[in-house]
């Protein structure tokens, strides 16, 4: 598994500390910065898709997953445990803050608005790809804040509240605590088959298109109830999985190597064993066979021949041909071909 160094992420878990504490973090930030009350009023959660969209990217995302796949260990029972007490605290949170919705549109010029809320997004997916690039551009915050300053309009300030943003901003905050769930149950399965970089690449891609039909809304371009960000998303799932590799925490060898009977190679010795003992038994049996002529019965004299041809009649061995008798050897080169050659 490639695990993401991301230098805002390396700084965030030295001020935080602990995973869990780190998984909070991460998933409140929309709440604290500004976002999730900016996707409200901006109107992204009107629509079912709207709220999957923001739960899936912006409390859950490669950060979510990245945390709970490279820094939290344990059994799943505790990071599932861990994940439902986060769940505790951002769901009524993200329920409280989209109640207020309706108080901020009454003195906030939405059309101005929304576009400081396409720039959030898209400042939000540059410095997920990038942060190089996030270093140079201003924090959420600011640029909410100057959302805040541009669109802001007294004549309509009235406080109300409507029961269907209410649940839409806990159904969202309810879709990204579902995200965490499954990432945290499945993480034996994914660690080591996920790679971060690519995943954390492509969630920010589909930040980026979530935010092109907020920006775009004037000029009537990319309206469409189609759920292309999280299209993008499970595409990027796709290309960041890889089934073939190896579980990370893995252990590295258990000493049985492919042999999973463990027994193939203790069969092969004896065979080995068994083949050299016949051999042995083969090479120290010098006992003449009955068969075989006395050694000092006379031989009658056979047809004179050439030399080689002597040879390769009597299976190669040079010890019987006719230059016995001068003790020359014909092959005394000590050639390791076969001696017809």
């Amino acid at each position: 598994m490639s695990v993401s160094r991301h230098p805002i992420a390396l700084r965030l878990e030295q001020q935080v500390g602990s995973a869990t504490k780190l998984l909070a973090t991460v998933m409140v930030l929309p709440l604290v910065d500004g976002i999730f009350p900016a996707l409200v009023v901006a109107g992204v959660l009107t629509t079912a898709t709207g709220v999957i969209e923001t739960g899936i990217l912006i409390f859950g995302g490669s950060a979510t997953a990245a945390v709970i796949l490279a820094e939290m260990d344990g059994s799943r029972r505790q990071m599932v445990v861990s994940v439902l007490l986060i769940g505790a605290i951002i769901i009524p949170l993200a329920a409280l803050e989209a109640a207020l919705a309706p108080t901020f549109k009454g003195f906030l010029n939405l059309p101005v608005f929304e576009r400081f809320a396409g720039l959030v997004i898209l400042t939000i997916a540059a410095k997920t790809a990038s942060s190089e690039i996030g270093e140079r551009l201003p924090s959420p915050g600011v640029i909410i804040a100057l959302g805040l300053v541009a669109s802001f309009d007294p004549s309509g300030f009235a406080i109300r509240t409507s029961p269907e943003y209410v649940l839409n901003g806990a159904a969202a905050a309810g879709v990204g605590v579902a995200f965490a769930l499954a990432v945290a149950l499945l993480s034996p399965h994914l660690r080591g088959r996920v790679d971060i970089d690519r995943f954390r690449f492509g969630s920010a891609v589909a930040l980026g298109v979530l935010a092109l039909p907020i920006l775009l809304g004037p000029f009537d371009l990319m309206q469409t109830e189609a759920p292309i960000a999280l299209a993008v998303l499970a595409v990027t799932t796709l290309f960041a999985y890889d089934p073939n590799a190896g579980p990370a925490d893995g252990p590295a060898g258990d000493g049985t190597g492919d042999d999973p009977d463990g027994g193939d190679g203790d069969a092969a010795d004896s065979s080995s064993e068994g083949d050299a003992g016949v051999d042995d038994a083969a090479d120290d049996d010098d006992s003449p066979d009955s068969t075989d002529p006395p050694l000092d019965a006379p031989t009658a004299p056979g047809p004179i021949v050439d030399d080689d041809v002597a040879v390769i009649a009597n299976g190669g061995d040079p010890s019987v041909s006719s230059d016995e008798s001068d003790g020359t050897d014909p092959f005394a080169d000590d050639d390791s071909r076969a001696p017809w050659l």
